[in-house]
């Protein structure tokens, strides 16, 4: 196993996040995993991107040219990384903020997955980050929904984990949406 996946939103969005725990549910699986963040000084608002590389094996430098796999949650992300993904990759698109269906490409796998409705719909418009992942983890099959699951025991503080049920759900809708996309 090798995969390599770029995150990229705004600051709050959860980006960081959701590469931090997918980092986590790797390892949890007995595999190597480096997580690179990288953010702007604003507290909201501002570029924040991370890149994960999972292997069973040794994980070289965490930064990615071309990536395998881009997790696309606004429109400047779309317009600034939507051309590195690498021929014969996949990119998952928000459609709630960005218009750029990514049709210019026809190189890759791509869904357009209108997360921000389908938060909302769950109860909670900050679970974005979470439809987002649960979709990705149905694509790539990285690693299982239980590790991650397993992982947002230890990523969230305990004082947050009264809203686990929440975020296992969101991640469901993902996973399912992404699954009604691709089939």
């Amino acid at each position: 196993m090798n995969h390599d996946v770029f995150m990229a939103g705004f600051g709050g969005q959860g980006v960081l996040l959701i590469g931090n725990l997918l980092a986590y549910a790797t390892i949890l699986e007995g595999n190597n995993a480096s997580y690179f963040p990288a953010y702007g000084v604003e507290k909201r608002g501002g570029a924040a991107t991370c890149t994960v590389v999972m292997a069973d094996g040794d994980v070289g430098s965490p930064v990615v040219g071309a990536p395998e796999a881009a997790l696309l949650l606004n429109p400047l992300s779309m317009e600034k990384y939507y051309s590195r993904v690498r021929p014969g990759g996949f990119a998952l698109i928000n459609s709630s903020l960005v218009e750029d269906d990514g049709s210019s490409r026809d190189d890759l796998k791509k869904v357009c997955i209108p997360a921000n409705e389908m938060a909302l719909q769950v109860g909670d418009a900050r679970l974005v980050n979470m439809i987002v992942l649960g979709a990705y983890l149905e694509h790539s099959k990285v690693v299982a929904m239980d590790s991650v699951k397993e992982a947002l025991k230890y990523v969230l503080p305990e004082r947050n984990h009264r809203f686990l049920p929440l975020n296992y759900e969101a991640l469901e809708r993902g996973a399912t949406f992404c699954r009604q996309a691709l089939a």
